[in-house]
């Protein structure tokens, strides 16, 4: 897997390539569905496969405050992409000058820039400024030079649609199952660990801490989880809390991810990791004191012990 960032370091062998565009936030089901095709159409033509990607995303661009949250970060969605079969990755800046871009330089960028040989979208794609191009465009592009253009629609489960927002949805609720079925696997955060304020073993539950390095996490609260050692594959037992930490004189304005493990002392600084969300306790509030936070983390130990008791014996 190779990751391009900007039009300026695309070479010869990044051409001829066959490639979706898109978010692809989550890389669910949906997303899963379209690189499938996008890697085997690759592979039938003996040439890369590739997604095409804005950072920051276009909404955020536009309002960082406002704009939905992630459910992966860029390092996380690389790594899903690289496990699904893509070969590349080309990142552009969304900036006012692609924000002012207009269909017809898009589509001189996917012709004469990147000279693809197939093209996959979704049903509801749409590009260019104020997205005056959409399905139609690409296809007429495509027959004048010589590239296929397929239209992937929605894929469903149930009465659902699979989408990013869904997906969001089910885990402000706290129902991981749901978004587990739409995602294809559990929800999880993966990232460093990193120094904290040290506060934790104050509080007698030392903790994890993980930056988010985003503005919001698409869930907030105090969490039952399981976390994994990427280094050794071991696998622990915890409690976690997403949020701001309101209580605290030092609160965050981005989200952190903080995580006690049970029985756990040794030192995995600098370690990445992966955090399973299993099953939510309550939501972050702000406590009048310290000794009010003490005593509720105490209680958040007990409920994440009893759901993992719980969980082992049926």
């Amino acid at each position: 897997m190779q990751v391009i960032r900007g039009l300026v370091n695309i070479k010869s062998i990044h051409r001829g390539s066959v490639a979706t565009i898109g978010n692809f936030d989550g890389v669910h089901l949906g997303h899963q569905a379209i690189l499938k095709q996008v890697c085997e159409k690759a592979r039938q033509l003996s040439v890369p496969s590739l997604l095409i990607c804005f950072e920051p995303q276009p909404r955020e661009f536009f309002s960082e405050f406002n704009a939905p949250a992630r459910l992966t970060r860029f390092r996380e969605k690389v790594d899903l992409l690289e496990s699904l079969g893509v070969d590349l990755v080309l990142c552009l800046k969304f900036n006012e000058a692609t924000r002012s871009m207009t269909a017809d330089a898009f589509i001189d960028v996917l012709v004469k820039d990147l000279r693809l040989r197939a093209l996959f979208v979704g049903d509801d794609f749409k590009f260019g400024h104020d997205q005056c191009g959409g399905f139609e465009e690409l296809q007429s592009a495509g027959a004048k030079n010589n590239f296929d253009v397929t239209n992937m629609y929605t894929l469903n489960i149930g009465d659902s649609r699979v989408s990013s927002t869904q997906i969001r949805e089910y885990l402000a609720k706290g129902f991981f199952s749901e978004a587990e079925l739409m995602l294809g696997r559990p929800y999880a955060i993966s990232g460093k660990v990193v120094y904290g304020s040290q506060l934790g073993r104050t509080l007698d539950a030392a903790t994890a801490n993980i930056h988010l390095q985003r503005y919001r996490a698409p869930i907030d609260g105090v969490y039952a989880v399981v976390m994994e050692l990427e280094e050794s594959a071991e696998v622990f037992e915890g409690v976690a809390n997403v949020g701001v930490r309101p209580t605290l004189e030092n609160q965050t304005l981005r989200p952190i991810l903080e995580v006690h493990l049970f029985d756990f002392s040794r030192d995995i600084y600098g370690q990445k990791v992966k955090v399973v969300f299993k099953k939510k306790i309550r939501k972050e509030k702000k406590f009048p004191d310290f000794d009010s936070l003490k005593t509720a983390i105490a209680e958040d130990v007990v409920s994440a012990k009893q759901f993992f008791f719980k969980a082992l014996s049926h």
